[in-house]
This record gives C-alpha cells, structure tokens and sequence, in this order.
C-alpha cells in the first residue's frame, strides 16, 4: 500500500510539472510539509522527491528548498554539448579561429603533397605517432618548461583522446579520483564510461583545497586527481607555484596519479612549471591543438613516465589504433616551423580582446576569470535562477551552458559559463549585453 501511496504521489506530481500547472522555479513544499499533506511517512515524502530529481524534474538545494526544473530546455544546456543550430549565437563551446587560418591549411595541405611522401601517410602508423612526430611534439612541450624525451611522448587524437588513454591505461573502475567541484564535463563523462568514482574538492582561493584533498587521502584510498593548475576550466584561475609544489608533496606522500589536463594553458603567459616537471614520475600530461590550431584538427599528445608508455599505446590501439597520418603530419610541421607558436600568441591576444569586450558589457555582474581565457564563469544572483535564464536566452537565439555539466557536486551552483570565443568579435558585445538585459530582467 505504502509502494502504492508513494508511486502515485511521484506520477501526480510529475504530470503537473510536465502540463504546466507547476511552472518552472516553483518551490515545492519541504519534505515535512509533503509529508503532513500527503499523509505518508517523511520517508516516502523524500523518496518522492528523490525520484522527481532522479527524472530531472526538480533540483533539491542545500538552505533553499526544491525547485521545479525548466523542462523545456534542450538537453544540452544541462549534460551534453551539442551542435548550435544555424540562427543561434554560441556562448556554449569555444572553437576559436583567426581569419587567416584557412589560407594557412591550403598552404599545408599544397606543402604535404610535395612533400613526396604521401605513401608513407596512407599505411598504418606506430600506435604513439612516429619518433620525428613524437620528437616535435617534445620540442614543443620543452617551449612550455617541460622536457620530456621523444620516447615519453604520445600522440593522441585531441585531448580528450589522451585523457581517455589515460583512464583507460592507468585507472581501473571502481578507483576514486579527487576532482573540483566544478570541472571539465569531457571528464565527468569518461569517468561515467570507465565506471570512475569522482570525488569533489572545494575551490580555496585559485586552485584546489588541498586541505580537503589531504582530508580525503585519509579517509579514503584515492587513485588519482585530476586537476587543470594552468587555466582552469571553468573557473580560469592559474594555481600558483608554491601550490603546486604543496600538491605534489601531497601526491608523493599518498602514491596518487596527477592528471594534468593543459588544453588552455597556451593562453596564459609565463606560468609556473608543469606539474609534471615538477613531479615526472607521478604525472601525466595532456594537451592539444584544437583550441590553440583548430577544433578541426584532432591532434593532442600525452607525456608520461616511460614505464607507463606501453600501457598508453595500448589503449591507442584499443581505441583508434594511430592519429590520422596526414592531420599529425600538418600538425607537427606546423609545430616545427612556429605557426602553432604565432597562433597561440595571436589568440592570447585575441583573447584578451574579449575579455575586455565582456568586462564593459557585463560591468556589475559576478564574474570569475582569467584575463587572456576565453571563457568566463558568470555568478547570479541568490534569487536568479540558472535554467531559466537559459531557456529565456534561448529564446533570444543565445546558447549558453548552466553549471550543471560542470558540477561534481549533489549541489549546482546557479551560475552561467559563458564561452567568449566562437562569435565574431565585432558582434559580442551586443550579445554579451542581451544576456545582461536577460538576467537583470530575471531579478526581482
């Protein structure tokens, strides 16, 4: 009968969320005050709720109470990236390009093809790329204080490639990663793949609470953290080097693995030493070109101990057995004759642009971020609700992310994370500003 009673609450209460008759940013009773209405225990009115959040129709948070979700919007604005349709402006994703680039892949693609060994291209290549690749790539990694031998080198079909190489050579399921509380989304889903169970350290300052990570060690048998010192995404910050330092004291003393995930680091000037300069032996390195080249050009590296290399080949050939020859190839020329060098300074650059762009357009709201990122992490206000303001820019053809993708906590901040580099530079502004008009508008 209990079963019964606690079903039908469940299905009452959904069909008013999805009929409309409990708008979105309706605050639901408390578990108690559902209790006493429904006449059922105060166990089965959590159970209840429970449900409702496990079916995306409500948000249970902490000191506020539960709230109705906005159902309407578009899956993607709340777990998975997607593709923008055509009339929509993309505040979601970074895909950053310079005018001249598609000239400069012409160029390329005319230079291979004299090359005269295209023949070579269209066989199977060495599962970590070959030694003259490979040797490129470190060259490139030492430009950015980290010197690694050729032989410690992987190449990767982008950085999310390497860091399921990672996961998939080093990691096994079940093992706890300490991860922020806000990270990178492309993380969250592989460690759901690779069955990974992902604990959350609060924000102290620009980096992680290695207080809280110091905690947990004791707590638990962690295997691993994963973490972005070098402009962290969302958030922007550069962990500094004495932090650095105490981190990997830490990873020596407890035996844990560094990831160290470098896709934007190129946009921050003169940091501090790599983690894994700082700790060879325990860290893994994983970078790309798609933000600094282009999205397009699927090519990342990972350098790692060379013991560990084996087990990294290995789960390239498991997954994609070689980069694509002729990509690698343009890649690694453009490494070697300085384009990647000139492109990561002009989007440096470029960057710092927008970011003046947003501060102007944008000037009273919260926002955390980095000066040269390309992204900015936008707080709202107590009363403002994330969703909606989505679904209300969504109407204005604006895409914008929530902090849900981001969040490894139970706990979803209301905040918007806004990506600065996929529109044209002359045109962001007049967005920037309709989302202000769109979250002032939601203020009251």
């Amino acid at each position: 009968m209990a079963h019964a009673r606690y079903k039908s609450l469940v299905d009452t209460l959904a069909a008013e969320i999805r009929e409309g008759r409990l708008v979105p940013g309706t605050r639901l009773p408390t578990h108690r005050k559902l209790a006493a209405r429904e006449g059922v225990a105060l166990v089965t009115a959590t159970r209840v709720y429970a449900e409702l959040e496990a079916m995306g129709l409500v948000s249970g948070e902490t000191g506020r109470g539960t709230f109705v979700r906005e159902t309407l919007l578009p899956r993607h604005l709340e777990i998975d990236p997607y593709v923008v349709a055509a009339d929509t402006t993309d505040l979601n994703f970074n895909y950053p390009a310079l005018p001249a680039q598609a000239g400069m892949l012409r160029a390329a693609l005319r230079q291979l093809a004299a090359t005269g060994d295209l023949e070579s291209l269209l066989r199977y290549q060495p599962h970590g790329g070959r030694m003259s690749e490979r040797s490129a790539v470190a060259q490139h990694l030492a430009d950015r204080g980290l010197a690694v031998d050729a032989a410690q080198v992987a190449i990767v079909g982008g950085a999310q490639h390497g860091l399921a190489t990672t996961a998939m050579a080093l990691l096994q399921p079940g093992d706890v990663v300490a991860v922020d509380a806000l990270t990178y989304p492309g993380f969250k889903l592989l460690a759901q793949a690779q069955h990974l169970e992902l604990a959350p350290l609060p924000a102290a300052g620009a980096g992680p609470d290695l207080d809280a990570l110091e905690a947990l060690c004791r707590r638990r048998r962690v295997r691993a953290v994963y973490v972005m010192p070098t402009l962290h995404n969302p958030l922007g910050w550069v962990v500094s080097a004495s932090r650095r330092r105490q981190l990997v004291a830490l990873a020596r003393r407890h035996g844990l693995l560094l990831i160290e995930d470098a896709a934007y680091a190129f946009l921050a000037a003169d940091p501090p030493p790599p983690l894994a300069a700082l700790a060879p032996e325990t860290t893994v390195y994983v970078s790309g070109l798609s933000k600094s080249v282009a999205t397009g050009l699927r090519v990342g590296f990972v350098a790692a101990p060379t013991a560990w290399m084996p087990r990294i080949e290995r789960a390239i050939r498991t997954t994609t057995w070689n980069t694509p020859a002729v990509m690698t190839a343009i890649a690694c020329g453009w490494l070697e004759d300085g384009t990647v060098a000139r492109l990561e300074a002009e989007k440096r650059a470029d960057a710092m642009r927008r970011q003046a762009i947003a501060t102007d357009a944008l000037a009273g709201l919260r926002c955390l971020r980095h000066p040269a990122s390309y992204f900015l992490w936008l707080t709202l206000a107590e009363e403002v609700r994330a969703d909606r303001v989505a679904k209300a820019l969504l109407a204005e053809r604006i895409a914008v992310s929530t902090a849900e993708p981001f969040a490894t906590t139970a706990h979803v901040p209301h905040a918007l994370r806004l990506a600065l580099g996929s529109v044209p530079l002359e045109g962001l502004g007049a967005v920037l500003r309709t989302v202000r008009q769109v979250i002032e508008a939601q203020t009251f």
